[in-house]
């Protein structure tokens, strides 16, 4: 008994496992992580009419709680990464968007450092190499062709913590740029791209392995000319991720995505910017202003959506009495899949004795009531 850390135990909650669901079953949570068994004395927490899930892997967000990560300060980033956590996300990615070279590598070696202290799970680059035709959100003047050796010198800005790089891998210098991502383990994702399906299959060849936010800024599927979206559905290779906020897609192109690539290879993802979890009003993604109403974030100039305001419970919630998702599979896109595409499966994304204790507590509407990142409550679903 001596040595061993606090534990507590969670009972009676529908707890989803890799297995499937367990009706009554417990999760034992000692110190950080989850155990395998309850020592003597533990302490037992009733959750009888709930749900217990992992905690949720977000791989694509660029702030919240009026945060951003693409320019805050350490401080101001820790502060949108917190505001996620109370949300369920308990892993966190941190994305940034199109800017000039040398204030991307300043940047990156400010999120490495973050990560290095276990606050963020790395870092995802979006732009400044993608089509200036599918541009989205992203300053035109800053785009630029991907370079192999521009893409290196932000992998190694990064120092180590640079997880996944969205290319147009259309444009020169693409598919030598996903070959050098995937040689140095970075993940090379598909995105604000004006492709073919001929195109995209090359870069999957090459190495691409994600889409980023499947079906915005890229073509259409047509029936002479499928496109990116074809390509990318029909690879086993290949992730792709969805925003699932009512705004980015149509309910039967999410129902598409889950039925033709299956639940196993899409990653639910946010794509929130600093009004996620904070709430209308101007702000500025990278070096562009965003007007939020009513939880819809668009360019001030020119209309264009600029990510979104959702948090990855609203998504969670959507996705099962919306959509009518089986909840493991949303389970599956919302916490395994991304985990296992930033290779940090063994620590999260599932709850099995050796992991963290990373996990969320939903009523039986699925709105959220708790959650606990590491062995600690952040939201306390017993207060």
């Amino acid at each position: 008994m001596s040595g061993r850390a606090h534990a507590t135990v969670l009972s009676g909650a529908r707890v989803v496992l890799p297995t499937g669901t367990v009706n009554g079953g417990r999760v034992i949570v000692e110190g950080a992580r989850i155990a395998g068994s309850a020592p003597e004395g533990a302490e037992v927490h009733d959750l009888s009419g709930h749900w217990i899930v992992p905690g949720f892997v977000d791989i694509h967000n660029h702030g919240g709680g009026g945060a951003s990560f693409t320019s805050g300060t350490p401080e101001e980033v820790l502060h949108g990464v917190r505001t996620h956590r109370q949300h369920g996300t308990t892993t966190l990615v941190a994305s940034t968007v199109t800017g000039e070279l040398d204030e991307l590598a300043r940047r990156a070696a400010l999120l490495a450092e973050l990560t290095q202290a276990g606050e963020i799970a790395g870092i995802h680059f979006e732009g400044p190499f993608i089509n200036p035709c599918r541009k989205g959100a992203h300053k035109e003047d800053l785009l630029r062709h991907p370079d192999p050796a521009e893409v290196r010198k932000l992998v190694d800005a990064a120092h180590g913590a640079a997880r996944m790089f969205t290319l147009a891998t259309e444009l020169p210098g693409g598919l030598d740029s996903v070959r050098l991502l995937a040689e140095h383990g970075v993940i090379a994702a598909i995105g604000h791209t004006d492709s073919t399906y001929e195109q995209t299959r090359q870069a999957i060849d090459a190495g691409a392995t994600v889409a980023t936010h499947l079906y915005n800024a890229m073509p259409g599927m047509e029936h002479r000319a499928p496109g990116p979206i074809a390509a990318l559905l029909e690879d086993e290779r290949v992730t792709v991720e969805l925003i699932n906020d009512g705004v980015h897609l149509h309910p039967a192109m999410l129902e598409l995505a889950f039925h033709h690539a299956g639940a196993g290879r899409v990653a639910l993802i946010t794509d929130a910017m600093d009004a996620a979890g904070f709430g209308d009003g101007t702000y500025h993604l990278g070096p562009l202003e965003v007007e939020v109403k009513d939880g819809v974030a668009r360019l001030v100039e020119g209309g264009s959506i600029a990510g979104s305001t959702l948090t990855l419970d609203t998504a969670f919630q959507r996705s099962v009495t919306i959509d009518r998702l089986p909840v493991e599979s949303v389970v599956q896109a919302i916490s395994a899949n991304p985990a296992k595409l930033i290779g940090l499966y063994d620590e999260v994304g599932s709850l099995e004795p050796g992991k963290y204790a990373d996990l969320v507590v939903l009523d039986d509407a699925f709105a959220l009531k708790g959650v606990m990142r590491r062995g600690a409550w952040v939201v306390d679903p017993l207060r």
